[in-house]
């Protein structure tokens, strides 16, 4: 865990039930989908905004997730992938042998 990496705490709820984590931001609900295997949490989708700074706010709590529940990121989406790669910070939550 990375506590000094959150900028913006913000509320996430997990609904594994619809396998996506779930917030609000200006009154939409914003989703991040997610499918797992093994270890690693595969992010799939964003949905419910294009405000890249919220995007990566949302983001960076994610990691904060991930490093909680010890899992390793697997940035399927665009977004996802372009966030690993501006942030390095994060580049040791992806698994070995993947590269962005």
């Amino acid at each position: 865990m990375n506590p000094a990496l959150i900028l913006d705490p913000m509320e996430i709820k997990d609904n594994t039930f619809a396998r996506q984590f779930e917030t609000t931001f200006n009154g939409e609900l914003v989703t991040v989908e997610y499918s797992f295997q093994e270890k690693k949490i595969f992010l799939t989708r964003i949905n419910g905004t294009e405000d890249d700074v919220f995007i990566t706010d949302l983001l960076k709590n994610i990691m904060e997730i991930a490093y909680e529940r010890k899992l390793k990121v697997v940035p399927i989406f665009p977004k996802v992938a372009a966030f690993m790669r501006k942030h390095s910070i994060y580049r040791d939550l992806l698994p070995p042998g993947i590269r962005i």
